[in-house]
């Protein structure tokens, strides 16, 4: 192998790493600044709510009943501006925080509950629902950090 093939060779390898270096790097910026994808589907969400609840609220719950809190609980988040319409590739621009207190929900939840004609034998349940849904949220990432006191 000539001194010329073998600079060749250096040259090309060097090349290669720094256009492989600049597209890493600039990827890695572009992926970092946007919201990561959390992918809610509403039946996976059903499932896992109805599974996590206990055996006394799931003998009083049908799965219907759980989708509908569920989407109630879904359409609450987006009068709070907590579902925004379009978040695919849209870089983070949250300024002002917004705190979902899981009283204020329930309450909301259990009054919907009604207007809906879902019968909540117990309060309770439209509790373990709230608990179950976001800990559902939490479980596909789509649950930003904790509230200080």
């Amino acid at each position: 192998m000539s001194t010329v093939t073998l600079a060749f060779v250096v040259v090309s390898a060097l090349a290669v790493f720094a256009i492989a270096a600049v597209v890493i790097g600039r990827e890695a910026r572009r992926l970092d600044a946007v919201a990561p994808r959390a992918v809610y589907m509403l039946a996976d969400a059903v499932t896992y709510v109805a599974e996590r609840l206990p055996a006394d609220s799931q003998a009083r719950l049908t799965y219907d009943e759980v989708e509908q809190l569920l989407v109630a609980h879904m359409r609450w988040m987006h009068a709070k501006g907590l579902q925004p319409g379009d978040v695919i590739d849209r870089p983070q621009d949250i300024d002002d925080e917004v705190v979902a207190n899981e009283d204020t929900l329930t309450a909301w939840l259990l009054a919907e509950a009604e207007r809906r004609d879902i019968e909540l034998l117990d309060d309770v349940d439209a509790v373990r629902v709230v608990q179950a849904h976001l800990a559902y949220f939490d479980e596909i990432g789509a649950v930003g950090p904790r509230a200080s006191s």
